[in-house]
């Protein structure tokens, strides 16, 4: 294939120069985040309560990356988090509030009847509370330079009910209102700080097991099952909501604030895919 770029021309990374935190970092789409925004040229700190899991993947990404540990719930660990970051001589230009939990990894009643009512704030606490947080004291950071990217990982869970994980469900869909709330309040404001939202859908990330049910050994054929139900006929990719993260983050997206997008395979288009016709 022939190359249409000129010689001479330097390509530069997408996301030269610019510093970025990426919440629940450890591992899943949080950690293809990292790795994706780190390999286009950013800084990235990598923040978790998983101190094990965050370290090496900030030691694996390299010199473009650091773990930074910080409990989202906690609103003395953003403060310590951006003092940090202050401390290092850097100014924040990209927040990724990833980290959340579903509730189903410590209880099997979340739906509205059995739920308890520590088990939906415990919920809420992490998914809601960190984002909010999160949102607030990146619009402090980034005020400013008067500019950044602050992108929200929501789900399908917060477009559609989902009757055995209601608090979950109802997390996200208040981190999809949230984000529109910080867009219009950052534009009132004068300010070119866009807010975001990405809604992924059966992606194929350790956060889903506890969800399927059954044993270790059950788990392929369940992710097959749950598979054949999405019109593409495939889980997701990590890497595939990192693209999309990238794209949010760049300075090409910089007319799209309070938008939100959604990563499913075609789950909200519809039905599932129909046969083909003879």
């Amino acid at each position: 294939m022939p190359s249409f770029i000129p010689t001479g021309v330097i390509i530069m990374a997408r996301l030269a120069g610019k510093t970025a935190l990426v919440t629940g970092a450890a591992r899943g789409i949080g950690e293809a985040i990292a790795r994706a925004f780190a390999s286009e040229g950013a800084f990235v700190y990598l923040s978790d309560i998983n101190h094990a899991g965050g370290e090496r993947v900030a030691a694996e990404i390299g010199a473009n990356a650091r773990y930074l540990p910080l409990d989202v719930r906690e609103e003395r660990d953003w403060e310590a988090a951006l003092q940090t970051i202050a401390a290092d001589h850097r100014s924040l230009d990209i927040l990724v509030n990833n980290a959340g939990i579903t509730g189903i990894e410590t209880s099997r009643e979340h739906d509205p009847e059995h739920a308890s009512l520590a088990n939906w704030r415990a919920v809420l606490h992490t998914n809601l509370d960190g984002t909010f947080l999160g949102c607030r004291y990146a619009i402090g950071a980034m005020r400013s330079q008067g500019t950044g990217s602050i992108i929200n990982i929501s789900s399908r869970s917060g477009l559609v009910g989902i009757p055995t994980a209601a608090a979950y469900a109802a997390s996200k869909a208040a981190i999809r209102n949230h984000t529109k709330s910080v867009a219009l309040y950052c534009a009132q404001q004068g300010l070119a700080i866009r807010c975001n939202s990405i809604h992924p859908a059966a992606i194929d990330t350790p956060m889903w097991w506890p969800m399927l049910g059954g044993t270790e050994a059950q788990r392929p054929e369940r992710l097959a099952e749950m598979a054949r139900a999405i019109p593409v006929r495939r889980l997701g990719r990590v890497e595939e909501v990192a693209a999309l993260a990238l794209l949010l983050a760049s300075d090409e997206a910089t007319y799209i604030t309070g938008s939100e997008y959604n990563i499913d395979g075609g789950l909200l288009a519809g039905s599932a895919a129909s046969p083909k016709s003879e």
